[in-house]
């Protein structure tokens, strides 16, 4: 697979996951579940890494999937919590694990490409 079929994949599915948290997080507060500030502080973090995304930084990509962790436990509590939500807990689980997997390797390809990564120690 190409850095630019990787790069279009992780931001298709990162731009999915954006909306579908932050119309879930939102709608909660809206309806009273979440006080409106709780819902931002939910989405807030998904969306530090945004720009670096939509630029194709690679290593932004590599450091995102860390935040995509916090999410993935939201997504998995939910799962085996609730009876209510269980579509929405597992195409959350589905699309983070897809972007779990689809970030490492775009930064990792596109790295190769452009020469980054950690230097050799020399033998002196």
């Amino acid at each position: 697979m190409t850095s630019n079929t990787l790069l279009t994949l992780s931001r298709l599915g990162y731009l999915a996951l954006v909306l579908l948290l932050g119309g879930w997080f939102i709608g909660q507060g809206i309806n009273g579940e979440y006080t409106l500030l709780f819902s931002l502080l939910w989405v807030i973090p998904l969306l530090l890494p945004m720009k670096g995304i939509l630029k194709g930084n690679p290593y932004t990509y590599a450091w995102a999937s860390f935040i995509l962790c916090l999410y993935m436990l939201h997504a998995l509590t939910l799962l085996y919590v609730t009876t209510d939500a269980l579509a929405f807990a597992a195409i959350e689980v589905l699309l983070i694990g897809a972007l779990l997997i689809a970030f490492p390797f775009y930064a990792r390809i596109r790295g190769r490409e452009l020469g980054l990564g950690l230097k050799k120690k020399s033998d002196k």
